[in-house]
């Protein structure tokens, strides 16, 4: 069951460059509405005043090779690994996924366009079973106990807003993408048109709904990362003051407040509010 191309039996159903032509189309809407969204928000101006902004303040200039080295980093600690977030219990339940609709997309492709007219290699077929579970195992992992409004703050995990449109779509797709699979295998035609049925609408707000929701914010993540490295590495800091040697007595003396409200040692104050879980509600 998990070892065969759901695709291929569907192409029986409906034409082959039917299938093909949804996927086309689906990647149209999705490049579409991520320039629509970037005109809409002016990401890319935000990006660029910010780095002219912050021309005045820079202390030394940097060079390709540190530029190099820059990415790197950002793709390691903040892309790869996601790295931004301290709790790692979000950071796996990001990572799977991340990498589970990554996975789920590159064997959707291959299924549908290198593989439907015949036999799959099976490796390709269980992947995107297994891409299916990941999402759906990170994805309601952080719908039900991760998201900071259901944690922190006390509210229902049925409430839903615009900004939860990217969150359950995506889980609709998998899920219901997951079960017609299953269906088509073993159970009757009409639950599997009914599952089929909610696949297609699921994708379909996935991919057409990048400008309501936070689709694209993955294709800005790594760009912003990148910047607030460099800003950091060519001294403008953002345009922030330097903070300096909190422990530094002529710092002290300038601004006596700091060994009165943070002690003698600043950087080793303790846990602070991270002392235990933001849950008073």
């Amino acid at each position: 069951m998990f070892a065969t191309n759901p695709f291929a039996d569907l192409a029986s159903i409906i034409p082959l460059n039917v299938i093909q032509g949804y996927v086309i189309l689906m990647f149209i809407l999705v490049v579409g509405g991520t320039i629509l969204d970037m005109i809409h928000k002016k990401s890319a101006q935000y990006f660029f005043q910010k780095g002219e902004a912050a021309k005045a303040d820079r202390t030394r200039e940097l060079g390709a090779g540190d530029k190099v080295g820059i990415a790197v980093q950002t793709v390691i600690v903040d892309v790869a690994t996601s790295g931004e977030f301290c709790n790692p219990v979000r950071r796996i339940s990001h990572l799977f996924t991340m990498y589970g609709f990554i996975l789920f997309i590159v064997t959707t492709i291959a299924l549908v366009f290198a593989y439907t007219g015949g036999t799959a290699p099976t490796i390709v077929a269980q992947l995107w079973h297994l891409s299916a579970a990941m999402v759906m195992l990170g994805g309601y992992a952080f719908w039900f106990f991760i998201r900071v409004d259901v944690a922190a703050e006390g509210v229902h995990w049925y409430r839903i807003v615009r900004a939860d449109l990217f969150i359950l779509s995506l889980l609709g797709t998998t899920t219901f993408g997951l079960v017609w699979s299953i269906l088509q295998a073993n159970g009757t035609a009409i639950w599997t048109t009914v599952f089929l049925g909610l696949f297609i609408i699921a994708a379909t707000v996935l991919f057409a709904g990048v400008l309501w929701s936070k689709f694209a914010h993955m294709f800005f993540k790594p760009a912003a990362a990148f910047q607030k490295r460099v800003l950091k590495a060519d001294g403008s800091n953002q345009n922030l003051p330097t903070i300096g040697d909190l422990t530094d007595p002529e710092l002290q003396a300038r601004f006596p407040d700091i060994p009165e409200y943070m002690g003698s040692t600043p950087p080793n104050m303790g846990l602070g509010i991270k002392r235990e879980a933001p849950n008073h509600y």
